[in-house]
């Protein structure tokens, strides 16, 4: 996870010389460390410091903060998982219903983890992401363990509701808490990773359910219990250690499991505060409790364990076969997220993640019924492999909201959209389109197509806005721009000096 670097000084900082090794000066430290309330200042707006410094500090984040978020977001997205692999070994026939109402319980949970997406958001302002986090793995972690006493219908549809409420919080949760650490143009390769990692994540929640589910029997378990047992354990052991792990921010990096001695040192805390609000204004707002911005949350593929059996591999290998893609998907993503930060283009990469995924779609739908099981797994390894482009959309929307509040509000659109589609994609596949699911897969390729386009006219329209605001700009006298210049904080996106990414 090599640091991305961007301009160390800020447009209040143009009389510096960027990348310049300066030495640390007597005159330099007294205006760093000038005070405000009796405490040390961490954002100090003529703060001095090479790229090599910067990046130092972005090293430190990126080896001792961000492997533990991507534990968080692995054991999430393993526990999400573990659904579909319940149901590739007839949870719905133990619980005495069919798939339909898997698909009902599917939609629920959607709207409920959509909905708490928002929440999670909120209570992340007034908690503190660093506690918020442990907080709700916990909770899903118990109600993970929960699943192992369902016994019918209503209780599977009432866990499948407490799942969703204590898991939807926690991704809105933890992009608030990155935002206040890494600048906008280090954030999508971050989030690639993130993503990347739930993608390894369902690869290894295949291979844990291809053996855990062969305890069937054991103590009277199905074979599905045994596996959100173990999964259950997991994630509130790992949510004990996150508690006292996680830091509030920068400034707060001693003790706990976290050492006895700092991360950064004096210089290197204001480094990491100065450099992130000269990277976006708005950030001033933030509290050292990092608690306002972002991004936020996208969901998983349910479904695959279940397509893959379905070519009449049985239940073990059906799991064990899921990794692959998974794991392919994560290296994918991660490059072509890496290639967009480094050329900063958004539209163009995430139309080729759609038409990926539309291309394997179609494989799937052209498929003789006559075809052979490796060459339907080839088929289904296209669809899942393809290059997940949710942090673009996350980075994107980001890039192009330039004030906290709307940005908050965009987020919070875009949580819930990410979300939300679970209601109407729960019922995509049905139980009489089964075994090949020639209806479902042409449903999807209408889907993919139509996102594919939707990525190519947003980037157009954002040239068009850069256009038109420098047209309307450049018609301006000077007294006009002069005012113009002195409301682009307050205006944001709306002011006539941003400039879209597209």
């Amino acid at each position: 996870m090599a640091p991305s670097h961007s301009n160390s000084r800020s447009v209040d900082d143009s009389d510096s010389k960027h990348g310049e090794s300066t030495a640390w000066t007597e005159t330099q430290t007294a205006t760093a460390t000038a005070t405000h309330l009796g405490e040390p200042a961490l954002y100090v707006k003529d703060l001095d410091y090479t790229a090599e410094e910067e990046a130092a500090v972005v090293r430190i984040l990126d080896i001792r903060l961000f492997p533990w978020i991507l534990l968080t977001t692995f054991v999430l997205n393993m526990d999400r998982t573990n659904h579909s692999n319940a149901i590739s070994d007839n949870l719905p026939a133990d619980l005495g219903f069919t798939i339909n109402t898997v698909n009902t319980g599917t939609a629920i949970y959607s709207v409920a983890f959509s909905i708490f997406c928002f929440s999670g958001a909120v209570m992340a302002k007034i908690v503190g992401p660093a506690r918020w986090i442990p907080i709700l793995m916990f909770a899903w972690g118990l109600v993970t363990l929960a699943h192992a006493l369902i016994k019918d219908k209503a209780g599977y549809l009432t866990v499948r509701v407490f799942i969703a409420i204590t898991e939807g919080g926690v991704i809105p949760a933890t992009l608030i808490y990155l935002g206040g650490y890494y600048k906008s143009t280090e954030l999508s390769t971050r989030l690639g990773w993130f993503w990347g990692v739930q993608a390894i994540a369902s690869a290894v929640s295949g291979l844990m359910a291809s053996g855990l589910l062969q305890l069937r029997g054991k103590s009277g378990l199905e074979g599905w219990k045994w596996l959100f047992i173990v999964d259950g354990a997991i994630t509130v052991f790992v949510s004990v250690i996150m508690w006292f792990y996680l830091p509030r921010n920068v400034n707060s990096t001693k003790g706990g499991l976290r050492g006895f001695k700092p991360w950064f040192t004096p210089r290197q805390v204001q480094i990491a505060v100065t450099r992130v609000i000269r990277d976006d204004q708005s950030k001033r707002e933030y509290e050292k409790r990092v608690t306002r911005a972002d991004f936020k949350d996208a969901a998983t593929d349910l479904d695959l364990p279940t397509v893959i059996k379905s070519f009449h591999f049985n239940v073990f290998v059906s799991n064990a076969l899921t990794a692959p893609p998974y794991v392919l998907q994560a290296i994918i993503m991660i490059i072509v997220i890496r290639h967009s930060d480094k050329v900063r283009e958004r539209g163009f990469h995430g139309a080729f993640g759609s038409a990926w995924q539309l291309v394997g779609w179609i494989l799937l739908r052209a498929m003789p019924n006559s075809a052979s099981r490796g060459v339907k797994y080839f088929g289904a390894v296209v669809v899942a492999s393809w290059p997940y482009n949710h942090p673009l959309n996350i980075g994107w929307m980001s890039e192009n909201t330039g004030s906290v509040g709307k940005r908050t509000v965009a987020s919070g659109a875009v949580i819930f959209a990410a979300n939300i589609y679970g209601v109407w994609a729960s019922q995509i596949y049905q139980a009489d389109d089964a075994p090949y699911f020639k209806r479902g897969n042409s449903i999807n390729i209408a889907f993919a197509g139509f996102t594919t386009i939707l990525w190519v006219v947003q980037k157009y329209y954002y040239r068009h806005l850069n256009r038109r605001n420098e047209r309307e700009y450049a018609a301006l006298n000077e007294q006009e721009k002069l005012e113009e210049d002195s409301q682009a904080a307050k205006k944001g996106n709306r002011s006539l000096t941003f400039k879209y990414t597209t």
